[in-house]
């Protein structure tokens, strides 16, 4: 059954002068950290947090850069992971699940790699742990998309087969002169280049129960290497569904049937 939890609460903090906004979805239940991916945001995960329920109190930032937060000078993993450790201090949070998809899900084996101490668990949606460095990646393309407009048709109409996935999450300029991204194009380049590399061994670092979903149809986990990913990896339950890399989008159901069952055991 999916429970419909009460508005999330938008809040922020403030880090080394720059702004990281985070959504709590509330609740009693034990925290879940969830992190998006690129040309995402917090808000994403307000599905998943109503199928959830009450057991668990889903806490999402908007990674820095993305949605509501501010940019940054540099999306390597270290300012990326010391933004998380900051939010859970922030909260009182010594302990908790972590939840990722691409980008989050790197950083989510990551943070338990390098503190984990505040790790229980965490689980990979669709995140490789080996990207080959080929030159310019995949998300390349939003580098002909304007950051600004003056108006919002002008930035849906620039944004062209992507409108109907930012549309939602477009965000008028603090002056009201005009609409931005919800993400900059440059860094989100800079970031996506930035996780390319072996990360084997920040994988392989911990013990912690984990969870790999992977999408069966994914453009950038290939099966091959989930399937080592999982047996490799000592407490790692391997679950995969017939979809894309959008594993949450595209089968939410499914998706949400894996996370109950394995969050149930830890």
């Amino acid at each position: 059954m999916t429970h419909q939890p009460d508005q999330p609460t938008r809040s922020a903090l403030t880090i080394d002068g720059r702004t990281l906004s985070y959504l709590d979805f509330g609740g009693a239940g034990r925290p879940l950290l969830a992190l998006h991916g690129h040309l995402s945001e917090g808000s994403s995960f307000t599905d998943l947090a109503a199928a959830l329920g009450s057991d668990w109190r889903v806490i999402a930032p908007d990674q820095r850069g993305h949605g509501d937060s501010d940019r940054a000078e540099d999306y390597a993993r270290a300012g990326y992971l010391a933004d998380l450790v900051a939010l859970l201090d922030h909260l009182g949070i010594d302990r908790t699940v972590v939840l990722g998809h691409s980008l989050g899900g790197i950083n989510a084996y990551h943070l338990a790699a390098e503190h984990p101490s505040l790790v229980e668990a965490f689980i990979n949606v669709d995140a490789p742990v080996d990207l080959p460095d080929h030159g310019a990646g995949p998300l390349a393309f939003v580098l002909n998309l304007p950051y600004t407009a003056a108006g919002r048709e002008d930035l849906l109409a620039a944004c062209g087969p992507l409108a109907p996935a930012v549309g939602p999450a477009l965000r008028r300029l603090p002056d009201g002169s005009g609409w931005r991204l919800p993400f900059h194009p440059q860094d989100t380049v800079d970031s996506e280049t930035l996780v390319h590399g072996d990360h084997w061994k920040q994988w392989l670092a911990t013990d912690c129960p984990a969870l790999l979903i992977h999408g069966l149809r994914s453009q950038a986990l290939p099966t091959d290497q989930a399937l080592a990913m999982a047996e490799r990896r000592p407490g790692t339950t391997y679950c995969a569904l017939d979809t894309d890399h959008f594993v949450l989008r595209a089968d939410p159901d499914g998706a949400a049937t894996a996370l109950r069952a394995f969050l149930a055991g830890i």
